[in-house]
């Protein structure tokens, strides 16, 4: 058969991630179906990165030839790794959901920098995503493809989490890669497993109402590990199995899957000399730091405190205390969540918490809870942090991926997808199985470098960067019209969700609805956003607040515009203008 060579899916992010830190600072929250409303499963991911450019990836699905061989592209580099064989069939995929519900998310930990910091031959943890998303139904299929491909063709990426979920289940995938140079010869020595290539990982199933979260630090300490198997009926008596039976990871028992040589690894390399009872993955892989806990562990910590107040006790772990409470790898939510509570959960700057970004004097005289770069500073020979939270400047796309079992796949898998800052961007319904994306958030249509009216990317940012000038003021009007938006659109998916499932028979005109559906969603939300542009600009042009009265702009009895409110700085704010100028400025008579 003729060979024909193909480009990965990831190839058209070569414009999208072609920088350094592309998704390495990110945040992912998982729901099971016990802990939401609904009954369906959720995973949320905000990609984060100075240099990411928000759209909204699209991958048909197609058949090829045996023999077909297609280039894996590194997802953040973009620079060309190698080809591997393709297989018979590959399903369409919706950013980060394929049209059977199945969605990946990711968060990089880095881990030992043994482990990644010399260059080899082997798979992207981008590339593992959406090839994976090409190959798999479920999560479990998706683990068993994700572990098989850096077993066949090794792993170049950083440490990894990954979240992934059906509209049954919930796993977490944490990851890292191997290198020979670390592995002492005498620990390694009647060993049987191969420490030159491939990886160690180690995925867990989010039990039934629970929920779970990653945020750049490896998540996943103990874990259960098999015992004996009965060979008689195939099946394990625990709730684990290694790598050495990854086929049985599809009866319902297993949990727990881990690399077989996960623990030997770690021992080999002079890193763990404990029971194999008492290893952990992520104390061994990715070592706690400061950092890791301030910057990493306590945006989950945020979440967590959100739907559990109970959660309040890890409060202390996470502000940097190693030896305090840690927090569990899951948590009961003390009610259940709906989806625009889980779209809010991503939209968080620590409030209600010791660490509040609009609380101290760096929110500024209108209390903005941002903070430039860089994170971190020295004063006076201390070194001190700006806090990094879940909502940050520099998002380039985010996602609430909703799994609905109780309907049709195309129709139950929901990627409501956003731009921008998470607090600031509007979640837009993308079913999984459209086939056309919205102008808005079409690939190619702008990028960092260059504007485009017409893209979402563009218009939220032009929004959300004017927000910040006067934060306390303008973010009131701007939820206004985000609730607004998102509510409607839940209620429009409901009323479209009966329309869509009396033509699941009919797969043209199903995909036709699914299509014009989306579509006019997303023209809807840019329409709405332009109108808030042109009256944010009108309302708080100058840093004066112009009066309104029934929903118009006051005017005088001339037909002049009414002076403008003038509100003052802060208190808190005015004293340090005094404290640090107040001789020179001081009225004196």
């Amino acid at each position: 058969m003729k060979k024909t060579r193909l480009f990965s899916a990831a190839l058209v992010l070569l414009a999208v991630l072609t920088a350094n830190n592309a998704a390495d600072a990110c945040t992912n929250f998982l729901f099971t179906k016990g802990a939401t409303k609904d009954g369906s499963t959720m995973i949320t991911y905000a990609a984060d990165s100075h240099t990411l450019y928000g759209e909204l990836y699209y991958r048909k699905a197609a058949s090829y030839p045996a023999g077909t061989m297609f280039m894996l592209i590194d997802w953040d580099s973009g620079r060309e790794l190698f080809e591997i064989p393709q297989v018979e069939h590959t399903y369409s995929v919706v950013g980060n959901m394929n049209e059977h519900q199945l969605a990946i998310g990711e968060t990089t930990y880095g881990g030992r920098e043994e482990c990644w910091k010399d260059e080899v031959k082997g798979i992207d943890y981008g590339s593992l995503i959406y090839v994976t998303l090409q190959r798999a139904k479920n999560a479990r299929e998706a683990i068993k493809v994700m572990t098989t491909l850096v077993k066949d063709y090794g792993y170049c990426s950083e440490g990894e989490s990954f979240s992934i979920c059906d509209p049954n289940e919930v796993w977490i995938l944490e990851l890292i890669g191997k290198r020979g140079a670390p592995v002492k010869a005498d620990l390694a020595k009647n060993l049987k497993y191969n420490y030159t290539e491939g990886a160690v990982w180690v995925a867990r199933r989010i039990p039934d109402g629970y929920v779970s979260g990653h945020a750049n630090q490896a998540r996943i300490t103990q874990f259960p590990q098999e015992g004996k198997w009965n060979k008689a009926k195939g099946k394990g008596l625990h709730k684990a199995i290694s790598s050495n039976h990854i086929d049985y990871i599809f009866e319902p028992e297993v949990e727990c899957v881990y690399a077989a040589d996960i623990i030997n690894y770690a021992r080999a390399c002079g890193w763990y000399a404990g029971s194999d009872a008492d290893f952990s993955f992520a104390d061994t892989y990715a070592p706690l730091t400061f950092s890791g806990i301030r910057g990493c562990d306590a945006r989950v910590y945020a979440m967590f405190h959100r739907v559990n107040a109970d959660a309040q006790r890890y409060e202390k772990y996470a502000m940097g205390d190693p030896n305090a409470e840690r927090m569990p790898l899951w948590i009961m939510p003390d009610h259940k969540v709906d989806l625009h509570e889980v779209m809010n959960l991503m939209r968080d700057h620590y409030e209600g918490t010791a660490m509040d970004m609009t609380k101290d004097l760096g929110s500024g005289p209108y209390r903005c809870p941002y903070r430039w770069r860089p994170m971190g500073f020295e004063l006076d020979g201390q070194k001190y942090i700006h806090e990094r939270a879940t909502s940050t400047q520099q998002t380039g796309f985010s996602f609430v991926a909703q799994c609905r079992g109780w309907l049709p796949a195309k129709i139950g898998g929901i990627l409501w997808f956003g731009v921008d800052d998470t607090y600031s961007t509007v979640y837009c319904p993308m079913y999984c199985g459209i086939t056309e994306i919205p102008e808005c958030f079409r690939q190619g249509n702008g990028d960092m470098v260059t504007y485009s009216e017409t893209a979402a990317f563009w218009l939220f940012n032009r929004v959300t960067n004017f927000v910040y000038s006067r934060y306390c003021d303008m973010i009131v009007d701007l939820q206004k019209v985000q609730n607004h938006l998102e509510e409607t659109f839940i209620k429009e998916v409901a009323r479209n969700d009966e329309r869509a499932k009396t033509t699941v028979n009919n797969e043209e005109v199903l995909v036709k609805i699914l299509n014009e559906f989306s579509g006019r969603m997303a023209e809807r939300m840019m329409k709405e956003w332009n109108d808030l542009d042109h009256y944010l600009l009108v309302k708080y042009i100058d840093g004066n607040i112009k009066k309104e009265k029934n929903g118009r702009f006051e005017r005088t009895a001339t037909g002049q515009a009414a002076f403008p409110d003038q509100p003052a700085y802060r208190p808190e704010w005015i004293r340090m203008i005094v404290k640090d100028h107040g001789e020179t400025i001081k009225q004196t008579f």
